[in-house]
């Protein structure tokens, strides 16, 4: 079932966020529905909004069907076969996402790239062997993959960056009261 596939999908993606130390409604927002110019409703699975008003677009995408015929394959004709099919159900998803256009959505700050979050850490490995091309193709179309690992080392970043942020207004707004009370 494609649709529970994609909710399994979604639900990983919204337990990294929460492990990420970064807050709901706060730093990320699940399933915000944007307009883009066009009039089209956009809905990504997370949004991650940065301290420079910025936001980094999250798309959770799940292709279990020829992955889990790749791993059960009795033999090796199958098994490629299999895995070819894989691989272009990962092609198909970076294309769609792609064409999503999350950078033409009002009020979305997007940067320039939209990270696909693969749930499934041996899925994202095993396509990082087999094809390495599926990566730098995606990257050309301003598509990150990501798997659990590395989505949470880049959150914790974004976490960092945060807290920096944070501790740099505290700064400033020391500085501001101290200087008022100076005056005084």
């Amino acid at each position: 079932d494609v649709k529970l596939q994609g909710n399994w999908g979604e639900m990983v993606l919204e337990r990294v966020l929460e492990e990420s130390g970064l807050r709901r409604d706060h730093e990320y927002f699940l399933q915000e529905a944007r307009r883009s110019g066009e009039g089209e409703l956009k809905r990504p699975d997370a949004l991650i909004r940065m301290p420079d008003e910025k936001d980094v677009v999250v798309d959770a995408k799940v292709s279990l069907l020829a992955y889990e015929r790749a791993i059960a394959a009795d033999n090796d004709e199958d098994r490629a076969k299999a895995m070819s099919e894989y691989l272009l159900s990962l092609r198909a998803h970076v294309k769609r996402l792609a064409d999503q256009d999350y950078d033409q959505v009002k009020d979305l700050r997007s940067l320039d790239f939209v990270l696909m979050f693969l749930p499934i850490e041996s899925a994202f490995t095993l396509a990082m062997e087999q094809d390495h091309r599926l990566f730098s193709e995606a990257f050309d179309k301003r598509i990150v993959i990501v798997s659990p690992t590395t989505l949470m080392m880049t959150l914790r970043i974004i976490h960092n960056v945060w807290r920096y942020e944070k501790q740099s207004r505290n700064a400033e707004e020391i500085a501001r009261r101290g200087g008022a009370l100076y005056d005084k």
